[in-house]
């Protein structure tokens, strides 16, 4: 039998976050991995989650899940400011690792940490798993097979889901702008690495990122907190291949717009549209018109694009697994097709060039 990949997940709590909803559910369903363990700094709740999910090691601190020689690929999936100490442990442990974006607090945090990864041998996963939905690497093959002829431009539109009037407790940290966990790394920062994935990376930019509103209300408390990460962030641009590019994401959800990307091409036009801001996390829906066709019209993905067999085929964990089943074969073959540490640097460096020139109201290079 092949030798299943040994999960350690830091950050694991039995009723809520993004370990419970995403993670553990993917990892489940693919036959390359086995859950080994979990830890949480309160161990009431690491014990309430180790039971619910069946899984048999509870450690009692991050550092002791780690350093376990049971445990093969380390999962992050704690608050960004705690990112960069966890994954420092586990390159030193030779560990490899699957980190949930952002990588790092801002650039120079996450070059620091992919050149380590790398200078230790280390393979490191970064959580940018809207490139791995089905819809995205169809369209990708679908310009590249020149079925709407030269990409001319695209137009993206979404909200921020979180970053509006209201926002849960658990995710306050993120409106504060230090924390480096703002929508322009979360839902914006997703939607532009797919972007990216798909059509290429940009060449100069243009930017405005605003504080439309100063202060947010806890869902939980009724308390109103400061916010100082951007709500409203536009962006126009030119990508290396000459294709005209402009994005725009606004704060909140919306009865309107949600999620609206439309690529133009010299012999026709691709939509993808999606429920919340986040494509990965529920199901799209993709229009294709052609040179031919006189209108545009529903294309199904084709089942090859599906990796993992989860139902339903959308939510929080089906992308998720996706990005796994993609890692599992990087492992194996020494593939990259997961997104890694440095493509987490070179989306850092475009969000970087984004804040730059929001700050300065120029044009940057990149």
């Amino acid at each position: 039998m092949k030798q299943k990949i040994r999960v350690g997940i830091i950050g694991v709590s039995p009723d809520r976050g993004w370990a419970s909803i995403a993670h553990i559910p993917a990892l489940k369903a693919l036959e390359d991995y086995e859950i080994k363990g979990i830890s949480n700094r309160n161990q009431e709740k690491a014990q309430q989650a180790a039971s619910m999910f069946n899984i048999p090691l509870i450690f009692q601190d991050n550092l002791a899940l780690i350093n376990s020689p049971e445990i093969d690929l380390v999962v992050i999936t704690v608050k960004v400011p705690e990112h960069a100490h966890l994954v420092k442990a586990a390159i030193a442990a030779g560990k490899n690792i699957y980190c949930e974006w952002p990588l790092g607090n801002g650039l120079e945090e996450t070059i620091a940490l992919s050149d380590l990864a790398a200078k230790n041998n280390v393979h490191g996963t970064i959580g940018l798993q809207s490139r791995a939905i089905p819809a995205v690497g169809y369209i990708k093959d679908l310009i590249a097979s020149g079925t709407i002829g030269e990409v001319l431009s695209t137009s993206m539109i979404g909200s921020g889901i979180i970053y509006g009037s209201m926002t849960e407790q658990a995710m306050a940290y993120a409106m504060d702008v230090r924390n480096g966990a703002g929508m322009i790394y979360a839902t914006f920062g997703h939607a532009l690495d797919m972007l990216c994935y798909v059509l290429g990376e940009f060449n100069q930019v243009g930017a405005l990122a605003v504080n439309r509103r100063k202060s947010t209300t806890i869902l939980e408390t009724g308390e109103e907190i400061p916010m100082t990460a951007p709500d409203q962030i536009a962006v126009t641009g030119m990508l290396k291949t000459g294709a005209v590019a402009s994005l725009h994401y606004r704060g909140g959800m919306f009865k309107g717009t949600n999620f609206f990307w439309e690529i133009n091409g010299t012999e026709g036009d691709i939509i993808f549209t999606a429920p919340i801001g986040h494509p990965a996390v529920l199901e799209g829906t993709l229009l294709v018109g052609t040179k031919e066709s006189q209108t545009m019209e529903k294309f199904e993905i084709p089942a090859k694009y599906t990796l993992v067999s989860l139902s339903p085929a959308s939510g929080p964990s089906f992308a998720v697994a996706q990005n796994y089943a993609l890692l599992a074969r990087d492992i194996a073959e020494g593939t990259h097709l997961s997104p890694d540490f440095e493509d987490a640097v070179q989306r850092h460096k475009l969000i970087r060039a984004i804040e730059n020139s929001a700050a300065s109201g120029e044009r940057r290079e990149l």
